[in-house]
């Protein structure tokens, strides 16, 4: 059983790869953590079907870009998370940053560098989705590393490679997969908890 402490202890020794470079377009997500009946849950949302949006549909943690008026990606991640889902994380534990992304979707641009801030929450909360979320949920941490969770994803768009995901909710529809589960892939390497390599061929695809 992974416990909240290990993920704090983990993350308060991880030093995390930032991307820096001026001129990068950036984007910022929030993986927020809570714990019920000593097990940690992690938030996930499932985006609405938007046209133009490369990660429509897909599930993922709240955020999106980080606009000029943002001070910094962190707090690009907490504003979108308040209009996403409801949820303030002004007064929310911060427990660490994951590695930075780059994002390799064919409709995103190829400058573009997600971060992911990780937040512990401690009183129950409201989630109170926009238009943007089409659904928002808590799902068990340690759930998803069960091996029957693990599934394959390919492009909705495409009959073309299979991608590594993780069943969480809605058999084909609700899977995360792609720069999320790149995500996760990062978050269990810190906690020492590493997910089994399955990408095969695709990796950098997703």
């Amino acid at each position: 059983m992974l416990l909240l402490d290990e993920i704090r202890q983990a993350f308060g020794v991880h030093e995390p790869r930032c991307i820096s470079e001026p001129g990068r377009r950036r984007a910022a997500v929030a993986v927020v953590l809570r714990e019920r009946a000593g097990t940690p849950e992690v938030l996930f949302i499932e985006r609405a079907e938007h046209e133009g949006d490369p990660w429509s549909g897909h599930m993922a943690f709240p955020g999106g870009r980080v606009d000029p008026e943002d001070e910094s990606p962190r707090r690009a991640a907490e504003r979108e998370t308040r209009e996403e889902v409801g949820v303030d994380l002004a007064g929310a534990e911060s427990l660490g940053r994951l590695d930075d992304m780059q994002g390799h979707h064919a409709a995103a641009s190829p400058s573009l560098v997600i971060s992911a801030f990780v937040y512990h929450v401690e009183k129950p909360l409201r989630l109170e989705p926009n238009s943007e979320v089409a659904d928002a949920f808590w799902f068990p941490v340690g759930s998803l590393l069960d091996p029957d969770r693990h599934v394959q994803r390919a492009r909705r768009e495409s009959a073309g490679p299979q991608f590594p995901g993780i069943l969480v909710g809605v058999p084909e529809r609700q899977v995360v997969w792609g720069l999320t589960y790149r995500f996760l892939e990062g978050f269990f390497q810190i906690v020492g908890r590493p997910l089994p390599d399955r990408w095969q061929t695709t990796r950098g695809q997703g």
